[in-house]
């Protein structure tokens, strides 16, 4: 048996096999990016000489190499910080605040602004003299000065990399989209798209013209911004900044005064879009490159990374266990393919039964079962869809306490009703008159007003409330509060405080702080693919013992997450008002489909699997199947 020969020798781990795939494909990502700086190379030589302007080995491969480190700058940073899965954060404003306690932030913008100083400082050097945009320029024989335009357009690259640094951290550049291995489709034909090695560079052939539209776009919207954040409230700091720099080195002025006129020549403006157009490019196809091509599906040469494993089974139990999200899910995503398309590795799992701690197939189904139930695990944690809480046990040495003896006198009575619940918003109203009759307060009686404060701070509220009413035309100061917050998070600046529906109900699903929706539906595509092909490859039969088990927890999970769905109330805060999360519904699909599949499977084989009609009929319910006509045969049988 495969499980007493692996016993014998060292199980690789998983991270054996897809680290290599992992490097194969950053090389591809690395090859996109130093096509696109070579072809940035061209466009910026002078093409005096016909064979320097594009021979690799001259001018133009020294300013690929440095365009290059440029745009692989980024694909390092993603390397250093992927992830899978989205964030699930009540908002983006709280994704904000978790960002400024991480050093990743900070990496992330420094990386692209110093990205985009080398590839300023390269361009400079690329470009004529008769471009006059040297750092020093000297006027009346030997006297120097600073080049204001020069430093306009260094300072209009960083600038650039910091915003796009920033919206890198705000898009969530780092994630990495996972894929499914759907079963076969209505017509018995898998997704061409799985098998076809070159769909990566046929999907970013596609996205090109619209990385060429948010190019210009960008290239625009940042030069314009740099021209009003530069003349308002950079241009004397990097001008002093600039001559500190520079003195040392070259005999200039002593007065750091800026010039009189602005560096906003027409053609510095050309050239600050050029630059944005070059720079955008890069960062955007590279990105997108390695967002392609590092989530390509798990195989090599059309078959499981695994295979070339030794112990192919246990190479592939040891990635179901890891702790790390990443390499779980492309070992689910492996297993998923394996119930679908190849039927030795199938074959292998159902008489792999020699294996420590159990049989392949019992610990494949203990994974991706303990997988699935973690949603419903946080489902229940929820504390308004779940179970009621149970008061924490009361400890040996509170109940042994010894009583309190009474107060021989009374404290001031509040006047306050003490039993009554407080609301969960106060207006400004309210909170105003607290302060003032805290201020009106008797010193010696903390909680109760004399008689003469009390008038003042009658009066003080009655003044209060008038001047509101003059200037609002309401008493309802919360209200018109609201109101001023609901058109506010309606406007564009409102945006990172909305909590809406699909964040709140990914976060309760998927778990914190990112979930990967691809970890649960290809686990339960796995289950219900090697369950149903069980029927003609399993000869000793140990899957169909847990098909019963599998299917009730199926339904139940698929009941639990539609409530769920119905259940979560829409915060005031969203706007849009859309009971909508798109996360969520892939992986209750996925749960549906497999729970189909079962069905259809072994729906004929319920009296010997000790379904009853009660399972059958919650099963159909949960999937979406209507009831056969042939269900009255069924009721016989079953009896």
């Amino acid at each position: 048996m495969a499980g007493a020969t692996a016993a014998k020798e060292r199980v690789l781990p998983y991270k054996d096999f897809l680290q290599p795939a992992l490097q194969r494909r950053f090389a591809t990502s690395g090859l996109v990016i130093l096509v696109i700086a070579y072809l940035e190379a061209l466009f910026l030589a002078s093409w005096h000489s016909f064979l320097w302007a594009w021979f690799p080995l001259g001018p133009a491969g020294f300013r690929t190499f440095c365009f290059f480190v440029c745009g692989v700058l980024i694909i390092i940073l993603r390397i250093a910080q992927h992830h899978p899965g989205v964030r699930t954060t009540n908002s983006p404003f709280a994704t904000f605040l978790d960002s400024l306690r991480s050093f990743n932030t900070l990496e992330t913008i420094l990386t692209y602004a110093i990205s985009a100083w080398g590839f300023s400082q390269v361009y400079l050097w690329c470009v004529s003299e008769d471009a006059g945009l040297e750092y020093i320029s000297y006027y009346h024989a030997d006297r120097a000065r600073l080049n204001e335009r020069t430093v306009f357009l260094t300072t209009h690259c960083v600038l650039v990399g910091v915003w796009h640094g920033i919206r890198h951290l705000a898009g969530d550049i780092d994630r990495l989209t996972y894929g499914i291995a759907k079963p076969q489709n209505a017509d018995g034909n898998t997704n061409a798209e799985d098998r076809d090695s070159n769909t990566q560079l046929q999907k970013l052939a596609q996205k090109l013209p619209e990385i060429l539209v948010f190019t210009m776009t960008q290239a625009l919207t940042s030069t314009t911004a740099t021209m009003v954040a530069y003349s308002l409230f950079l241009r004397g700091f990097i001008w002093r900044m600039t001559m500190s720099f520079f003195r040392p080195v070259y005999n200039l002025p002593k007065t750091n005064m800026t010039p009189q006129t602005l560096p906003f020549s027409f053609p510095i403006i050309l050239r600050c879009l050029w630059t944005s157009v070059l720079l955008t490019f890069v960062w955007t196809l590279g990105n997108e490159a390695f967002s392609l091509f590092m989530v390509k599906n798990p195989l090599k040469n059309n078959k499981p990374l695994t295979s070339e494993s030794k112990d192919p089974n246990g190479s592939l139990l040891n990635g179901l266990k890891a702790k790390k999200l990443s390499i779980q899910c492309f070992a689910m995503w492996e297993l998923a393919y394996i119930a679908r398309d190849f039927t030795d590795r199938r074959k292998a799992i159902y008489e792999d039964i020699d294996r420590k701690n159990g049989s392949m197939w019992s610990q494949v189904y203990k994974i991706c079962i303990d997988t699935l139930q973690q949603i419903e695990t946080r489902i229940d944690n929820y504390s308004k869809y779940g179970k009621p809480t149970v008061p924490a046990p009361v400890s040996y040495t509170e109940q042994t306490k010894v009583p309190e003896k009474k107060r021989l006198t009374q404290t001031t009575p509040i006047e306050e009703d003490v039993f009554q619940a407080s609301p969960q918003r106060r207006g400004f109203r309210e909170a105003i008159e607290r302060t003032v009759s805290k201020v009106a307060t008797d010193p010696g009686q903390p909680s109760q007003l004399s008689p003469a404060a009390k008038k003042i701070a009658e009066y003080a509220k009655d003044e209060l409330i008038k001047a509101q009413k003059q200037a609002t035309g309401t008493e309802d100061t919360e209200g018109l509060a609201k109101d001023f917050a609901t058109k506010f998070l309606e406007s564009p600046l409102g945006w990172p405080f909305r909590q809406t529906y699909r964040r709140k109900a990914a976060k309760v699903v998927l778990g914190e702080p990112y979930g990967e929706p691809s970890l649960y539906a290809n686990a339960a595509f796995a289950l219900s693919g090697l369950a149903v092909k069980s029927l003609q490859e399993d000869k000793y039969g140990n899957v169909q013992r847990d098909v019963a088990e599998l299917m009730r927890t199926l339904t139940g999970l698929v009941k639990k997450i539609e409530k769920f769905k119905g259940g979560v109330e829409v915060s005031w805060t969203d706007t849009e008002n859309k009971r909508e999360s798109e996360e969520v519904d892939e992986i209750l699909e996925a749960l549906k489909w497999s729970l189909r599949g079962l069905l259809e499977g072994f729906g004929v084989y319920a009296r010997e699997l000790r379904l009853s009609l009660g399972d059958l009929r919650m099963a159909r319910e949960a999937a979406g199947v209507e009831e056969p006509e042939e269900e009255m045969g069924m009721v016989r049988r079953l009896r």
